[in-house]
Formats: structure tokens, sequence, C-alpha cells
């Protein structure tokens, strides 16, 4: 089994969008509105932005946590919490054994919280 698709919150497709594309550095891949649905891709996984939709607390993987997190807020958005470190994996268990869990949480355009995960070298 493997996951196929993350739906979050939009209340306003273009803003969300638009907010999205920034993070990401992508452009959406669809659009079907109506019903008001946005897709990316997250490497095979598509993350639909849904007028619908209730809010999802969604983590997503960046090089450079530090760098993104500057992104977001030099555009005006709001960070919640700064980059940090949440765990060191001694093994293979939760991540590639020898390196340092960094997170940051930022809030999309939408209001959902979205966590930002780096994983560094120990």
């Amino acid at each position: 089994m493997r996951l196929v698709q993350i739906a979050q919150r939009a209340a306003d497709l273009d803003r969300a969008a638009r907010w999205y594309a920034q993070l990401l550095g992508a452009e959406p891949r669809a659009r079907f509105d109506p019903p008001g649905l946005v897709f990316f891709d997250l490497g095979g996984v598509r993350l639909m932005l849904d007028r619908n939709a209730p809010a999802a607390l969604v983590y997503l993987a960046v090089d450079d946590l530090d760098a993104a997190v500057e992104r977001i807020s030099g555009a005006g958005g709001v960070v919640r919490s700064q980059p940090h470190e949440i765990f060191a994996h001694a093994d293979d268990t939760l991540g590639p054994a020898g390196t340092r869990e960094w997170q940051a949480f930022v809030e999309d355009s939408e209001g959902n919280l979205v966590g930002l995960v780096e994983l560094r070298a120990a």
C-alpha cells in the first residue's frame, strides 16, 4: 500500500495555488473549477487543494529548512515555529540512521498548519 493523495482545505483556490507554488517551487499540475480543485505533484503523491476538504496537518520535506522559512516569512507568511531539532535518528526506524530531523511550522494562505522537515547529517 502507498499514499496516493492528500487533500487540504483551500477557501480561495487562486491564493492557495500561489502559496503552494511558491513553497514547492512548482506550478499546479491540474485545476478543475468547478468543483474547485487544484493539484500539485509531490514526488508521485498528489496534493489536492479543495474548497470542501477539512484542514489537514501536512508535513513536507525541504532541502533547506532555514531558506524555506525565510522565503515564507519574507513573503509575509506566518511562521508558527522556527526551525528546531525534533529527533536524532540512531537507527532506521523513522528515518536514516545518523541524521537529525529538524522541523518548522508555518501557516499556508488558508490558515492551515504545514510542517516543514529537513534531515541533517548528525
